[in-house]
């Protein structure tokens, strides 16, 4: 797993002990505790927890970032997940200043898709008290949901309301379809389409069409020529779906093609695309593939997207998909790298 990452505003990187004071700063800030003010931090519990820190970076090689300013460089906040109680924890606390840009959930994103693809053995979650609205937000624009279980911590004060679990949507690996899922991806296939989503149909399109073309996918996963990833919430529903194909070439083998990227349109801008896509690299990663490629057509907004999460632009046709009469789009091709190498192209020509 990386030490550090970076968001659109944002560098995330791991602390080393220069970052103790700022680690203090902002745990004794009253100001970020207006919602639980006994839990303020005292010089002995900030001293503990940044140790605790340290500590669990040192023995995991991962955990809590200090969020920095990517312009600046100056640190604005701490992020991250760490192993605790057969989970990954998820936390986030960024300075007064820094509030009201988002800047906690495009971290917190970032975050659980980290975790999504580099450590699949544990679920992430968040704990928050209700009425701290601003942190709700938070866990629920990086991708967490109510699981409906509330705990009570060890710091709540008597007569406190114990703290909601929200939980992330995990990605598994899909090889064959039964009846059950078959008829649940048909489903969500034609409620994208429906709402425009760019996974190979127009809106509106049948349900029989759409059949054909996952009748066409089964195949290539009988044939072990294409895996699917399936993204579900904690209570087991659907909310995502992908598969990486390998194309018939073998001189191609080293890398997988993405088709169908689809997630529910009652939940989007949740950042479940980000988690479905750090899903379906893990699982291109496991079967030892080192490069990814993709198809977008221009217009759609999905180039910024996959960008986002590290693909570049290698090629455009210009005109090559026909939308509608006198609506044609750029067919473009954008790829990254899994393997952890730099994209370096071949200077033979």
């Amino acid at each position: 797993m990386p030490f550090e990452t970076t968001t659109p505003r944002l560098l995330l990187t791991r602390p080393t002990e220069q970052d103790r004071a700022f680690h203090t700063a902002v745990h004794s800030d009253p100001r970020l505790y207006a919602h639980a003010p006994h839990v303020l931090g005292t010089p002995a519990t900030n001293a503990e927890f940044f140790d605790a820190i340290i500590a669990h970076w040192a023995t995991e090689a991962f955990g809590y970032w200090v969020a920095r300013d990517r312009d600046s460089g100056m640190p604005v906040g701490w992020v991250g997940v760490q192993r605790r109680d057969g989970h990954l924890n998820l936390y986030y606390r960024f300075v007064t200043e820094a509030q009201g840009r988002r800047l906690a959930r495009e971290a917190a994103r970032a975050a659980v898709a980290m975790a999504t693809e580099w450590h699949p053995d544990a679920v992430v979650r968040a704990l928050v008290k209700d009425h701290n609205e601003p942190s709700v937000r938070t866990a629920e624009a990086a991708g967490l949901v109510r699981t409906g279980e509330q705990l009570v911590l060890a710091d709540d004060l008597p007569d406190e309301a114990p703290s909601s679990v929200f939980e992330a949507p995990q990605l598994g690996r899909v090889e064959v379809l039964d009846d059950a899922l078959r008829t649940e991806l048909l489903d969500l296939w034609c409620r994208v389409n429906d709402a425009g989503g760019s996974v190979g149909f127009l809106p509106g399109a049948p349900l029989e069409r759409v059949a054909e073309v996952l009748a066409t996918h089964e195949k290539q996963m009988a044939a072990g020529d294409a895996v699917a990833g399936a993204l579900r919430e904690p209570d087991g529903r659907l909310v995502g779906w992908a598969w990486w194909v390998r194309v018939p070439n073998p001189l191609l083998h080293h890398g997988r093609w993405l088709y169908r990227v689809m997630v529910d349109p009652a939940r989007q801008r949740r950042g479940l695309g980000r988690l479905l896509m750090a899903g379906m690299h893990r699982v291109a990663r496991e079967d030892g593939v080192e490069l990814l490629q993709l198809g977008v057509r221009s217009g759609s907004g999905a180039s910024a997207f996959y960008a986002q999460c590290g693909y570049t632009e290698v090629g455009r046709i210009p005109g090559a998909i026909r939308v509608a009469p006198g609506d044609d789009r750029d067919d473009v091709t954008m790829a990254r790298r899994v393997d952890g190498r730099p994209p370096v192209a071949h200077g033979g020509g």
